[in-house]
């Protein structure tokens, strides 16, 4: 094929790639329409890259390499696909920290490889072989981090002087960026090269370790930004328009998340980067009160109640989706909506372990977007609440986040459940949230506890509201 065209063709394959991502990434905003942006921006990637393949690679050995790049590709593809099968909802969050990795990786051994690949490259080069690499990086050893704090395998821990450590590891990156860059020591160069490596993969992890539990939806959408950015200089390095556009888009997209989260929390990323919040610290606060006695509520009284209320709010937690009881609540939701009853969800935006973890959780049991309230809105039909119904969440409902200031999580938003009539809790026990904090909701005299696996009691519940 003549060069010229092939050039044209592989650049209108590229420009396909950038602008299925953009349609893909602004229908992905709402959830009706999510399903079909990721299919598209998939297409667009597939073109681009079999776009590269065979439009970029050849030269001696043709078939040698195109066996090895499609055998990763199966490899991947099969792995891939196998994975997110067989993941359940309660892991999907750990699922997308190690997904989310990958990709950092895969930026920094880009740049391992033009590092060894040129020989005296141009100093703008370098400065984006070098910030790929450290921003993958950290990346890739957080997101690692994070898989491992999410799913129970890494404990938080904070190591003394860790702040003070991780800014001498920071200072320590800087200055042997700066000299590898600038040629000072060239007989050194690959040494310290190597050693900006180590640096930055100890920083990510230290960066992430201390970080408590309640803050992991935050952490999990700042590294994503961060494999976004580190992606982006790979589009620099091969003048890829499409790693530019998807790399500039996950990043811009994953810091404006990361500040909407922090805004939701009413937290700084500042304090949520070095506050531990949901740490050992918190645990030890948030048991430290006398909180008084709680009641409980029978299957039959939750029945009746729900069934002759006009309206009931559901609030979901992560332990609804631990029970997998996504699909017993809808069908929950149906029934008491033959009985008469306005039923809605209640969304904190930092419910469960990821961004947006509650509407897919939601949305894989098929519940209308419509009925899904975000937080402000929630809270605005909570006085006309009879019943909130509160399977799984804990800290986002807990009031201690506007009547104690010595509260770690006080100034967080929260879903204002005292304003309905009556409240609610399912848990399996009165253990404090993943944040560590104890709940002073549930000593309230509006509020009952109902205890049980939340899918078991969703059943039973739903077997004696068909006998109301």
């Amino acid at each position: 094929m003549d060069q010229n065209i092939s050039t044209l063709i592989l650049n209108l394959a590229y420009l396909i790639g950038s602008i299925t991502f953009i349609i893909g990434l602004k229908m992905l905003s709402h959830p009706e329409t999510a399903r079909k942006g990721n299919m598209i921006a998939a297409v667009g990637m597939s073109i681009a890259i079999l776009g590269t393949i065979f439009l970029k690679v050849g030269g001696d050995n043709v078939a040698i390499k195109y066996a090895i790049i499609f055998g990763g590709l199966i490899i991947g593809t099969v792995v891939g696909f196998i994975a997110a099968k067989k993941v359940q909802m309660t892991a999907m969050p750990e699922m997308v920290s190690l997904f989310n990795g990958m990709g950092g990786a895969c930026a920094m051994l880009i740049s391992l490889i033009e590092f060894h690949i040129d020989d005296k490259p141009a100093i703008g080069k370098l400065v984006i072989i070098v910030l790929g690499m450290i921003i993958g990086t950290v990346s890739f050893a957080g997101s690692i981090i994070a898989w491992g704090k999410l799913n129970g395998k890494i404990k938080d821990k904070t190591i003394a002087g860790g702040q003070i450590i991780n800014f001498i590891l920071f200072g320590g990156i800087i200055i042997l960026s700066t000299v590898v860059i600038g040629g000072f020591a060239p007989d050194l160069t690959i040494y310290l090269f190597y050693g900006i490596l180590s640096l930055a993969a100890i920083y990510g992890i230290l960066f992430v370790m201390p970080i408590g539990g309640a803050d992991m939806p935050v952490v999990i959408s700042l590294l994503n930004s961060f494999t976004g950015v580190a992606a982006a200089f790979g589009g620099f390095l091969y003048d890829n328009p499409v790693m530019l556009t998807g790399g500039i888009l996950v990043g811009s997209a994953g810091t404006i998340l990361t500040i909407l989260m922090c805004k939701a929390m009413n937290r700084s990323l500042k304090n949520v980067l070095i506050g531990s919040f949901g740490g050992a610290k918190a645990g030890v606060a948030g048991a430290a009160k006398e909180q008084g006695n709680f009641k409980e509520i029978s299957l039959n009284d939750t029945a009746v109640l729900m069934a002759y209320a006009q309206k009931v709010m559901i609030i979901p937690g992560y332990g609804l989706a631990v029970a997998q009881a996504q699909h017993t609540c809808h069908e929950l939701e149906k029934i008491l909506g033959e009985k008469g009853v306005e039923v809605v969800y209640g969304i904190h935006p930092v419910a469960g372990r990821m961004p947006g973890h509650m509407n897919v959780l939601l949305a894989e049991a098929d519940v209308p977007y419509e009925k899904l309230l975000e937080m402000e809105d929630a809270n605005d039909q909570m006085g006309s609440t009879n019943v909130v119904l509160i399977l799984g969440a804990n800290d986002v409902v807990n009031p201690a986040a506007k009547e104690d200031p010595t509260s770690p999580i006080y100034g967080m938003p929260i879903l204002e459940v005292e304003k309905a009539e009556h409240v609610i809790v399912n848990k399996r026990s009165m253990k404090p949230g993943y944040a560590g904090i104890e709940n002073e909701l549930f000593f309230r005299p509006k509020t009952s506890m109902l205890f049980g696996d939340a899918k078991k009691v969703l059943q039973n519940l739903i077997a004696e509201l068909k006998q109301v």
